[in-house]
C-alpha cells in the first residue's frame, strides 16, 4: 500500500485496540488513545525505511536517507545469508528484514525499554519521530507542499504538548502497567502494531510480504505471505483508494467513539 493508506490503517488499528480495551473494562485515558494512534500511524510507515523513495526515507533529510542505505544493505545481507533453495536470488533489501514480525517486536521492545529508562524525555523523542511520520502520512498533501522544517516544527510542537499532557498523573503514562518503574512501558505496543499492520497491508498487494521470516514455509524462508493472487491488488489502485481508505475511516471513527465510552 501507499504511505497515506499505511498511516491511516495504523491509526485505525490503535483506535480498534482502544475500543476493545474499553469493552474489557480497561479503557484508555484519552491522551493514551490519541498518542497511541499517532505513534501507530507513524510506525505504520517505518518498515519502508529499506526503500530510498519511501516517505520515511525522505522525512528527516540526510539522517533518514543515510539510515535507509544502512537498513537496505542490512536487509539484503540478511536475505542472502538466510535464504533457502526456494527463495529467488535478488538484490536490494526492500521488503525483507523490516517487513517481518521479528523486526516489529524488536523495535517495539527497544522503544518500550527506552521509554521506561529515559522517562519523559525518551517519550518526547519517540513521539517526535512518529509525529513527523504521522504528519507525512495522514496530511501528505499539505506535507508535500510544505518545507521539511515546518513539518519538523509541527512534529516537535505536537510532541512536546502531548508528552506534557501524557506525563500528568492519570493521563495515561501508567495505562496497563501501573507499578513504579513500568510507566510508559506500553509505548512500544503501537509501534509493534503499526509495523505489523504495514506488513499486513503489503501482504494484500501483488508482491506479498515475508512477515513470518525466519519461519520456513516449504522450500522458502522468505515466503511472500498473502491471500490468493486473484484477491490481491497493486499499491495505489482503486481498491486501496475507494474501498480500504473509506473503510479505515469508518472503522476508526466507530472504534474511537467506543474507546471514549460514547456507546456505553
Amino acid at each position: 500500500m501507499m504511505g497515506p493508506a499505511h498511516s491511516l490503517s495504523g491509526a485505525t488499528a490503535w483506535l480498534v485496540v482502544g475500543g476493545i480495551a474499553a469493552a474489557l473494562d480497561h479503557p484508555m485515558p484519552w491522551p493514551t488513545l490519541v498518542v497511541g494512534a499517532l505513534i501507530c500511524a507513524g510506525a505504520a510507515l517505518a518498515p519502508d525505511l529499506d526503500h530510498h523513495a519511501a516517505t520515511i526515507s525522505r522525512a528527516f533529510g540526510p539522517v533518514s536517507r543515510g539510515l535507509c542505505q544502512i537498513i537496505d544493505t542490512l536487509g539484503a545481507a540478511t536475505y542472502k545469508a538466510t535464504r533457502k533453495q526456494g527463495d529467488p536470488r535478488r538484490t536490494g533489501g526492500h521488503r525483507t528484514l523490516t517487513h517481518t514480525w521479528i523486526w516489529a517486536v524488536l523495535v517495539g521492545a527497544g522503544c518500550s525499554g527506552a521509554a521506561v529508562i529515559g522517562g519523559r524525555w525518551a517519550v518526547l523523542a519517540i513521539l517526535f519521530v512518529h509525529m513527523v511520520l504521522a504528519v507525512e502520512g495522514l496530511l501528505w498533501r499539505q506535507a508535500r507542499t510544505s518545507s521539511d522544517v515546518l513539518v519538523w516544527l509541527l512534529g516537535a510542537t505536537s510532541a512536546w504538548v502531548l508528552t506534557d499532557v501524557l506525563d500528568n498523573p492519570g493521563n495515561g503514562k501508567e495505562w496497563l502497567f501501573t507499578q513504579p518503574g513500568e510507566h510508559y512501558l506500553w509505548i512500544g505496543m503501537p509501534i509493534v502494531l503499526g509495523s505489523l499492520v504495514h506488513c499486513l497491508g503489503d501482504a494484500l498487494t501483488v508482491s506479498g510480504c515475508p512477515i513470518l521470516w525466519p519461519i520456513p514455509i516449504g522450500r522458502r524462508r522468505w515466503y511472500p505471505l498473502g491471500p490468493p493472487h486473484f484477491m490481491r491488488f497493486r499499491a495505489g489502485s482503486w481498491v486501496e483508494i475507494k474501498v480500504l481508505t473509506p473503510a479505515f475511516f469508518v472503522v476508526g471513527g466507530v472504534s474511537a467513539l467506543g474507546a471514549l465510552g460514547v456507546f456505553g
